[in-house]
């Protein structure tokens, strides 16, 4: 826990929040309404006699206290599909319309791709990009358990994604859940704190700031832009949107969700940040026993 220990003077009870990112994370599950509705989900798995709890804030979100998600019928036919719970949160966040145009900067595995695609009603089209051919394998075989038909999968560098991915046509929204340092990883992954370096913080940073610039550029004015991390780390987050608003037309907005959350943080070891960037989220562990997470919303303006 002692990388944990740079956060402290970001955390309201730090004894509760070293307790919870020591507690494993509980199986969580999403129902795909593609292929099923909520109730048929939750009948499947009484007739399999598989316990399971419904998320307070969403529905749709089954907690199983006892069971693998993936070791039962109902998962291998694609009714629903294992997703921690802080990971619907930036979907919700971007809410996209059937028929609308969406990028998915760094899609793989693919659990937020599906989950667009099934708010999209599986029609529009979500292009799902991602830099690592082995882990885009895995999103080609999510899709298809799911059954989703309206994603197109690139394997690119998402910082150098065409500037005019529809003849023109830009999105009408955006996913940039970047690749990070991964801190909010550690309930299900110990092992993150071991291999953490603060080198490889300042490393990923470039990555993040040249991804959510191009997610903002080919997003039409009025269109939205949802970043998110798994780290607590202001470099990886506030940071970031800080250096968008200062390059690109674009304004942070404020949203809501159903989960408790502190807001970002306008000061960090003596940096200071563009004051906006309080209208982001900060998802603690002990806050709702989830994973750590960090979401923030952007709406394009006019070049």
């Amino acid at each position: 826990m002692k990388v944990l220990e740079r956060y402290e003077p970001l955390i309201d009870d730090i004894d509760a929040f070293y307790a919870a990112c020591q507690r494993p994370l509980p199986s969580v599950v999403r129902v795909n309404s593609i292929k099923a509705t909520i109730e048929q989900a939750k009948t499947a798995l009484d007739a399999e006699g598989i316990a399971y709890e419904q998320a307070d804030w969403n529905k749709a979100v089954l907690v199983f206290p006892d069971e693998q998600p993936g070791a039962n019928w109902p998962y291998v036919h694609g009714w629903i599909h294992g997703q921690e719970e802080v990971s619907a949160i930036p979907a919700m966040v971007l809410d996209p319309n059937p028929g609308n145009r969406v990028w998915d900067a760094c899609a793989a595995p693919g659990s937020k791709t599906t989950q667009l695609a099934a708010m999209m009603e599986d029609t529009g089209i979500v292009v799902a990009t991602d830099n690592n051919l082995g882990r885009l394998s895995s999103l080609r075989s999510n899709t298809e358990r799911l059954g989703v038909t309206n994603v197109a999968v690139t394997n690119e560098d998402a910082r150098n994604h065409s500037l005019k991915p529809f003849d023109g046509e830009l999105y009408d929204h955006a996913l940039v859940d970047v690749p990070c340092s991964c801190e909010g990883t550690v309930r299900k992954n110990p092992d993150v704190l071991e291999e953490w370096t603060y080198e490889h913080v300042e490393s990923i940073v470039g990555v993040q700031k040249g991804i959510l610039r191009r997610a903002i550029q080919t997003t039409r004015p009025g269109g939205t832009v949802v970043y998110s991390t798994c780290t607590f780390a202001p470099e990886e987050n506030e940071e970031v949107l800080t250096y968008a608003l200062e390059n690109e037309p674009c304004k942070l907005v404020p949203f809501e969700i159903p989960l408790e959350s502190k807001q970002g943080v306008t000061e960090w070891n003596g940096e200071e940040y563009d004051p906006a960037v309080k209208h982001a989220k900060r998802i603690y562990p002990h806050h709702n026993d989830t994973g750590g997470f960090f979401c923030a919303k952007l709406v394009v303006a006019d070049p």
